[in-house]
């Protein structure tokens, strides 16, 4: 099973940069999505529900903004949209499909470098999705959670970690919540499972020559339950072509799906 999650920075950017024809070629089972920035009633059906996927959006309530999708080769049994929570839900930032016993989930978390009125939001969103992580573990069922979740875990996870201590995306309060998530929570960081090596990012500042020289974050994430740990065979961060400001991370897993 191969399963792509990647940030697009607005979806109808990313087609003109050639996305879509680069993801004919992957032959993804699941394709997860964020920041598609857009009102999927807007999108034209031939271009941004290829062939051969179920498509599903979960759009932002304000145009051009957030907004998540999955693609699936297989219809969904079930799709939920959203969290139950008004914060969570209007930006359009929890999407999961359901086949069998595998939940897949597309997830953007919020972003708090704008603002610390945005940073608040964002711990706001942390505490909150403590319950709904926990309630997929108690149920049993294989998960992997897709998604741009806006932090760096450990030093090895950004270039300039020094730097940015106290910088949203690295403050402690940040990492202990990642700490708690990939420790007694018992998620597993699928890409750390395959890859330990440094120096592996999916985002990169547009000043500079910040992708050029690899000054990057590893902000993009396939977080799986234990049960799904040892099925992980292979990882990949495509940086050939750039769709967006991040990079798509693709990993593919020893499971029928």
């Amino acid at each position: 099973m191969r399963v792509i999650t990647l940030n697009v920075n607005g979806i109808r950017s990313a087609a003109t940069r050639g996305f879509f024809a680069w993801l004919r070629e992957q032959h993804a089972d699941v394709v997860c999505l964020q920041e598609t920035r857009a009102q999927s009633h807007q999108l034209p059906p031939a271009h941004f529900h290829p062939v051969g996927y179920h498509c599903h959006y979960h759009d932002a309530k304000r145009r051009g903004y957030s907004g998540v999708a999955i693609y699936a080769r297989r219809e969904p049994d079930e799709i939920r949209t959203g969290l139950g929570w008004p914060e969570c839900d209007a930006e359009g930032r929890w999407l999961e499909a359901r086949f069998d016993s595998l939940s897949v989930v597309s997830s953007y978390l919020p972003s708090g470098s704008s603002s610390p009125e945005r940073q608040a939001v964002k711990f706001d969103f942390l505490a909150h999705l403590i319950e709904p992580l926990r309630a997929i573990r108690a149920s049993g069922r294989d998960a992997i959670l897709c998604g741009d979740w806006n932090i760096a875990h450990k030093a090895i996870d950004l270039k300039n970690w020094r730097a940015n201590r106290k910088h949203s995306g690295f403050l402690p309060e940040e990492r202990a919540w990642m700490d708690t998530l990939l420790g007694p929570s018992g998620w597993v960081d699928a890409f750390r499972v395959v890859n330990p090596e440094p120096d592996q990012y999916t985002w990169w500042s547009n000043r500079g020559r910040a992708r050029n020289n690899n000054v990057g974050w590893r902000i993009d994430y396939q977080i799986v339950t234990p049960s799904l740990k040892d099925k992980v065979r292979a990882a990949a961060i495509y940086r050939k072509q750039f769709f967006s400001d991040h990079a798509p991370l693709t990993m593919d897993y020893d499971y029928a799906f």
